[in-house]
């Protein structure tokens, strides 16, 4: 097949295309020199465009686009968030759709469905959030709704839901947590005792994969690993495999949540444009369940975890 990837420079992009470069020929968007270069490296061929100049000719002869590239930070204004995920998203469905694309796969998340609750064992009948103070929860239910509403004879749509994606060469969640830690602020929420489903970077390129070919178009689906566990004994697992003391801190739920919302009202009272030392996000995925059902990933994929937690966390040390 021929295949155009975008956000092939971040983690979750560049494992996809490292995969499939070997059985497929890989096309990537390369916004600038430094990502032409990251995209050349994981074995795509880059194509000099971003979100907002895709055209048709950008993907002539391609038969499947996989659309991984979003505005994924914990804080930032609506607006920012909007233009990226949702305009970004409508813009690479249009080409697609002008250029004959034959399948459009979307990079989705559980966090569309987020608002700060609990979400224990939810599967696709879970309603979208799109009444979150989250800008990213909200811009990513828009942009997935979106995308399945254009599912058509012409051109398939599926968008595949990891949550807290992670593994070798991970940028975000292992790196921000020790980091956190060299300066002294890290504390555990509640102990760390929310129960979270997690998705280790080979799974998921294994369920992209599968989604190529498998699935119902217009439906999406949740992919996580096998076990789950509590963000405590997960985040302990990764911190070990640096040789990283595991810190003992802990705070209240509602207190962390509490100090977040002030801390977010402030910035934008005063319109701090610097990320705030904790966001509302943040405070919230950390101090939440959340688990989900891969049962329809299985039926319909045939999706089922092929790398267990500790085959990953091995991986990494």
């Amino acid at each position: 097949m021929n295949i155009f990837i975008t956000g092939a420079s971040g983690f979750v992009g560049a494992a996809i295309t490292r995969h499939l470069k070997g059985q497929h020929q890989i096309t990537a968007m390369a916004r600038s020199d430094k990502s032409q270069a990251k995209v050349v490296q994981s074995g795509a061929d880059a194509i000099r465009c971003d979100l907002f100049s895709i055209t048709k000719e950008h993907l002539q002869g391609i038969d499947v686009v996989i659309h991984s590239a979003a505005r994924a930070e914990e804080w930032g204004s609506y607006d920012d968030f909007y233009r990226a995920n949702v305009i970004g998203t409508q813009n690479m469905l249009a080409a697609a759709k002008s250029a004959k694309v034959k399948r459009f796969i979307f990079v989705g998340t559980e966090a569309a469905m987020f608002k700060g609750q609990e979400m224990i064992n939810i599967d696709e009948h879970y309603p979208y959030a799109f009444d979150s103070p989250f800008p990213y929860s909200k811009t990513k239910a828009q942009a997935e709704e979106m995308v399945l509403n254009e599912n058509s004879e012409d051109m398939q749509t599926l968008s595949l839901r990891p949550r807290l994606v992670w593994g070798p060469n991970d940028e975000s969640v292992l790196p921000a947590i020790l980091e956190m830690i060299e300066k002294g602020t890290f504390a555990w929420v509640a102990n760390g005792q929310a129960e979270t489903s997690t998705t280790y970077i080979g799974n998921f390129v294994h369920a992209i994969e599968l989604a190529l070919t498998e699935g119902k178009p217009g439906n999406a689906y949740f992919i996580a690993d096998k076990e789950t566990g509590t963000i405590k004994h997960f985040f302990s697992q990764l911190i070990e495999t640096t040789n990283t003391a595991i810190p003992t801190k802990s705070l209240p739920g509602f207190l962390v949540r509490s100090a977040a919302r002030v801390i977010d009202l402030t910035w934008k009272v005063f319109g701090i444009k610097t990320q705030p030392p904790l966001s509302r996000f943040a405070a919230a995925m950390m101090s939440r369940s959340c688990t989900l059902n891969i049962e329809k990933a299985k039926q319909d994929l045939s999706y089922s975890p092929i790398f267990s937690v500790e085959d990953g966390l091995k991986a990494m040390s």
